[in-house]
């Protein structure tokens, strides 16, 4: 009967062990997700979206800069992100950056060279302006650490309007001139007066034009500036030492036979100028033969 009781209260402890595990585990996936909510909603952007029936236009741009793990993997999700979305990227700049290089001799012939190196990348990215907020929330997994976000929407639809009154008026100026010289130019002063004004409205209307299909541009497509980081990398390998000129140095019995070489060809000049200068010595000799002869006369 004891040894019944004591099974039981031992399965009643380990129940409560493992209620407990559990219920620690699902308070940590629960602090996950809230963390991961948390930063989708701080990445994320949902202001400034305008409703179907209102007609203001905003042109949003957002700029962010964020650590992840893996600079290369993350810049590769986020491209296959943005082109699932129907956008595009305009500009990246993925490159690593040495920050310390040394080298440490390990063997006669071999060195460890050791690099440390930060790898970083600026993309910019356009992306529909409905599909923002979709993209932004995407890019959530890839953060490690959110340094800044900033986001702005521009309100352009009174921009946008006045454009539109600014070439309407510029193409009725436009008519105008154009019937005005077909009836009363008469003198090619005149006419040519009238054309370059009409040149210049029609400068400035296509001006108006491209101004404003830049800001339509802007409005359907948000600018997303991203610069990503990781932390500093390490990268150790070994490198062969090239040779120094004294392993190419001969043997001392070489050396030796080669100076007595040397010597022997020095002996062998000598000897040769010497004989060079035989006239000379003749003369000497002869010089010395008639000074004793004259000196006991």
């Amino acid at each position: 009967m004891k040894n019944r009781t004591k099974l039981g209260l031992a399965l009643l402890l380990f129940g409560l062990a493992f209620a407990c595990k559990q219920a620690d585990s699902l308070d940590n996936a629960t602090e996950a997700a809230a963390d991961t909510t948390a930063v989708a909603s701080t990445i994320s952007s949902n202001a400034a979206v305008e409703k179907k029936e209102s007609h203001r236009k905003f042109v949003r741009t957002a700029d962010l800069k964020f650590k992840v793990k893996n600079v290369a993997k993350s810049t590769y999700a986020i491209e296959n992100i943005v082109s699932k979305n129907g956008g595009f990227v305009t500009f990246t700049d993925l490159k690593s950056n040495i920050n310390e290089k040394s080298e440490t001799k390990i063997s006669q012939d071999s060195t460890l060279e050791t690099t440390r190196y930060t790898v970083d990348n600026t993309i910019t990215l356009r992306v529909p302006n409905t599909q923002l907020d979709t993209v932004l929330k995407s890019m959530v997994k890839e953060v490690a650490f959110l340094d800044s976000r900033l986001i702005k929407a521009d309100d352009v639809a009174l921009q946008l309007l006045s454009n539109k009154m600014a070439q309407k008026r510029l193409a009725s100026h436009q008519k105008r001139l154009e019937k005005g010289i077909d009836t009363k130019g008469k003198k090619l002063t005149q006419i040519t007066n009238a054309e370059d004004k009409l040149l210049g409205r029609q400068t400035e209307s296509d001006e108006t034009v491209l101004q404003n299909l830049s800001l339509e541009d802007q409005v359907n497509y948000s600018t997303v500036t991203l610069y990503l980081y990781q932390r500093e990398s390490v990268l150790q390998e070994i490198v062969a030492n090239e040779k120094s000129i004294n392993a190419y140095r001969p043997h001392i019995g070489l050396q030796i036979w080669d100076s007595l070489k040397t010597g022997w060809f020095m002996f062998e000049a000598i000897i040769a100028f010497v004989v060079q200068l035989w006239a000379l010595l003749l003369l000497a000799v002869l010089g010395v033969f008639a000074y004793r002869k004259f000196a006991k006369k």
